[in-house]
């Protein structure tokens, strides 16, 4: 079941985004988040656009949100997209179900472009978005520094 994220969620996102921050470069953050901080970044965002959970047996198997894309009012509608999914729950489904519910929810708020950064290489994601019509829009080489390598990141982006 997908639904709308509450700050009751923020646990599970908290340990589903956790394994990303240790474990990947698909999130530059480096420290893990608690779940406190998660609670208040639901809180945030949610506020303005759709932040949403895969629910599966009362356990939060993944979720996926949209945010600002940039501070200045001209971006005000375009937005920057993000999906994690728990690790035991990926290659089912689930990040296509809750891309699909979130792009029609930004549709209907009328939003006029996606953005989503990719850590590359990452063929999962890539495939994901292009799914859905989005388009490789950028390329910043060496932009991002961890696990003592330099990585780069793409960006994708749909017009809705």
């Amino acid at each position: 079941m997908i639904r709308a994220a509450s700050v009751t969620d923020a646990e599970q996102v908290a340990a589903i985004y956790n394994f990303y921050v240790e474990n990947t470069v698909v999130t530059f953050e480096e420290v893990p988040v608690t779940a406190a901080q998660m609670a208040e970044r639901i809180t945030r965002l949610a506020a303005e656009y759709p932040w949403l959970v895969y629910e599966r047996g009362g356990i939060v198997a993944g979720y996926a949100y949209a945010g600002r894309w940039h501070e200045r009012s001209a971006y005000r509608w375009s937005v920057e997209t993000s999906v994690y999914l728990d690790r035991k729950q990926l290659r089912q489904g689930l990040g296509t179900r809750l891309y699909e519910a979130l792009l029609g929810i930004l549709r209907e708020r009328q939003y006029h472009s996606a953005c989503g950064g990719i850590a590359l290489p990452n063929g999962a994601s890539v495939a994901l978005h292009e799914k859905f019509g989005f388009r490789k829009a950028a390329h910043y080489h060496s932009i991002g520094y961890k696990f003592d390598r330099w990585i780069d990141v793409g960006f994708w982006q749909l017009i809705l």
